[in-house]
């Protein structure tokens, strides 16, 4: 046999050869992953301080002292917590040149000065750390990753080492992504800790535009006829009032999503480069936009179930009993008014299409939609569509309110009606929009987004008219 088959045989031999992976810790995360190893095809060795009681430890897998599993394989997953790290200084012979997976995390952050995947480090010098599998949970490996998150984020120094790991990983079916060295544990431990960060500054904008317009409103129409008239009109908070509030509140979102970048176009053309960093209010703003879309879209949802209501709401269908015994007593006859036919037929349409669009908006936004879309064709979807949206769902509000606006009866305690509120970011944002796609304009932020840079007089008049080098170094 020559040399060329021998080496082929030894490689075949080595893909057949079943691993062995050690798990030092026996709670809900270790007896997962030691299950999901062995249906991976891994032998998986238990290291324990009371071997003797492992009935509740995946069929298949071993359990021994920690000193005699350290000794079975190279690749050791240190599922416990940082308190009771204390056994592995007593473990350093055994451990010396394995690899060690730190799956651990804090309960709150600033627990510690550093990182557990560092101070596990510095308690055993002679190991490999990685920090790795902490962003998933027990549930995410009994479920095999179909109904969790799928990524595991790793970090640690040495190459060869994580390159294990990620083979581990990639054979339990997720996906990996690299995070640099060991310093970046501490971020990676902090990332479970967080409660839906991307969500908050959204969730706070809703909930101050929902109180601010229900209490305006609340004022304007309730108090206003309580004070006034006397009269009790407090049973339309339920129904009336909110549904003024939730398309409200719809439409101001939806219009914040797309306020920041424009914005971000006239700092580019103010600042001549698309190569200086926007203020950090504005990369926090721009970064939660499909959050601000996906609050917004949930709003019109409730706008759109409100108004199938209102025709089988009793209020309405008193007023509509005594509208019409009112025009049979008089002797009235009711006549067709074509302008009006127009206005509500042309408002309902552009709210349906509006709606019907801002759900598009929505399931484009889904993970599993925009992966198979290319850049071109998702940018096409949430911007120019987007742009669509924002424009139906403004003109239908304009509908709404029609010529309401040249009646002093619509102004009561000098307080417009709250959908004249509602018009003012939406009207911003399209006209901001509108400068931005005029030819002369346009044509100088793309060049601005392609790479050119306008130089500015400051650094023209600081180079030496002769050489034309700077005076300065």
């Amino acid at each position: 046999m020559d040399s060329d088959s021998v080496a082929m045989a030894e490689l075949h031999g080595k893909m057949h050869k079943q691993e062995t992976v050690c798990i030092f810790g026996t709670g809900d995360f270790g007896r997962s992953l030691g299950l999901r190893l062995l249906q991976s095809g891994y032998n998986v060795v238990y290291g324990s301080r009371d071997p003797k009681n492992s009935l509740l430890l995946p069929k298949g897998s071993k359990v021994m002292a920690h000193a005699a599993a350290a000794g079975e394989a190279h690749v050791i997953f240190v599922a416990v917590q940082r308190e009771h790290y204390g056994f592995l200084s007593s473990l350093a012979s055994d451990l010396e040149g394995k690899v060690l997976i730190d799956v651990s995390n804090n309960l709150r952050r600033g627990l510690y000065p550093e990182s557990n995947a560092e101070y596990l480090s510095s308690l055993v010098p002679g190991v490999t750390v990685v920090k790795a599998f902490n962003t998933i949970s027990a549930w995410a490996l009994q479920s095999g990753g179909l109904d969790a998150n799928r990524q595991v984020l790793i970090c640690g120094d040495r190459a060869d080492a994580k390159q294990q790991v990620v083979d581990i990983a990639q054979s339990l079916g997720f996906t990996v992504l690299d995070r640099g060295s060991i310093r970046a544990a501490a971020e990676l431990e902090d990332l479970p800790l967080q409660l839906f960060p991307l969500w908050r500054l959204p969730f706070r904008i809703a909930i101050c535009l929902t109180a601010f317009i229900f209490f305006y409103a609340l004022t304007r129409d309730v108090i206003y006829e309580r004070v006034t008239n006397g009269k009790d009109i407090a049973f339309r908070i339920m129904v009336s009032l909110a549904n003024k509030v939730f398309p409200i509140v719809s439409l101001v979102m939806l219009s914040l999503c797309y306020l920041p970048g424009a914005l971000a176009g006239f700092l580019q053309l103010y600042n001549g480069t698309k190569y200086r960093r926007f203020p950090d209010w504005l990369d926090r703003w721009m970064l939660c936009r499909k959050q601000l879309g996906l609050l917004a879209l949930a709003f019109g949802f409730l706008h759109v179930l409100y108004t199938l209501v209102i025709p089988i709401r009793y209020y309405v269908r008193y007023r509509i009993n005594v509208y019409t015994i009112s025009l049979v007593k008089d002797n009235i006859t009711y006549e067709f008014d074509n302008t009006a036919a127009w206005r509500y037929d042309s408002y309902y349409s552009m709210g349906i299409l509006g709606f019907g669009l801002f759900v598009l908006l929505g399931i484009t936004s889904l993970p599993s939609v925009s992966n198979s879309l290319n850049w071109r064709e998702f940018s096409f979807v949430q911007s120019k569509l987007g742009y669509m949206t924002l424009l139906l769902c403004t003109f239908h509000t304009f509908l709404y309110g029609w010529d309401r606006f040249l009646k002093t009866s619509s102004y009561r305690w000098w307080m417009p009606q709250a959908y004249m509120l509602s018009l003012v970011v939406p009207c911003v944002v399209l006209i901001l929009k509108l400068i931005l796609i005029m030819p002369c304009v346009d044509r100088k932020v793309t060049r601005i987004r392609q790479g050119w840079e306008r130089h500015s007089k400051t650094s023209s008049n600081c180079r030496d008219t002769k050489t034309n080098q700077p005076l300065m170094a």
